[in-house]
């Protein structure tokens, strides 16, 4: 089990209940939503799974770790090992070309520039970007934008990606490619978690997490890898 929260909750400031007694368990090789609206506390979910804060009351476990125990130290190793983020905002590095935007998601793994720079383009290239590598993010589509993210998130090979509103930023083309890249994730044998607020994305999904006030609403349990002609309708 690669995630495993139970009875978390999540309070700021003393007052404000973002999490209330949360239990959610996530298998190796799932891919699944965690859907809700704002202020549902999705996003502080996918702080906690993250290990990017760690829970008022209750239990977080990421791969067997206890992010409660670990320090902050041990913590960004956690997250180094274990863990690949993508935003809806791609922060890329502006003038920096794309190999080297990706070749920085292993800047502090110890690994050779040479060899990072290798992993970063075949990162590329399994998202489709291998004759983009010089090109700089001004340079990029947003759609491409989304891939060079997507590829710096999992230069790494991490067994878990947390996806936040991963096609909020692009139109409905780019969308659906992003969401193709990602089945392909899946199945190639990584866990995906996608946070966001609509429905269409989270029915994409094998299983669907729905989240409200602080609170798990519905979970439709586990599922298989969506077919691909379920991607083109994913996005409209």
């Amino acid at each position: 089990m690669i995630v495993d929260l139970r009875q978390v909750t999540k309070t700021y400031n003393g007052q404000v209940q973002a999490l209330r007694g949360v239990d959610l368990a996530v298998e190796d090789g799932e891919l699944l939503a965690i859907a809700g609206p704002s202020g549902s506390g999705k996003s502080t979910l996918l702080h906690l799974i993250g290990t990017l804060d760690r829970p008022t009351t209750g239990t977080v476990r990421i791969a067997g770790h206890d992010i409660a125990e670990l320090s902050d130290r041990e913590l960004s190793a956690l997250r180094g090992r274990i863990l690949g983020f993508v935003f809806q905002q791609f922060h890329l590095a502006p003038g920096v070309s794309a190999l080297d935007n990706v070749a920085d998601g292993l800047l502090y793994t110890g690994t050779p520039l040479r060899t990072r720079r290798e992993r970063a383009a075949a990162a590329l290239e399994r998202v489709g970007l291998g004759h983009r590598l010089g090109h700089r993010p001004h340079q990029l589509s947003g759609g491409e934008q989304q891939r060079v993210a997507v590829a710096r998130a999992v230069v790494g090979d991490p067994p878990l990606l947390l996806a936040d509103e991963p096609t909020g930023n692009l139109d409905s083309a780019a969308g659906t490619e992003v969401l193709g890249i990602l089945r392909d994730l899946h199945t190639g044998g990584t866990t995906i978690a996608i946070i966001t607020h609509d429905m269409e994305i989270a029915e994409w999904c094998p299983r669907q997490v729905r989240v409200r006030d602080g609170r798990i609403t519905a979970d439709s349990g586990h599922g298989r890898t969506p077919p691909a002609e379920f991607v083109k309708g994913a996005v409209r």
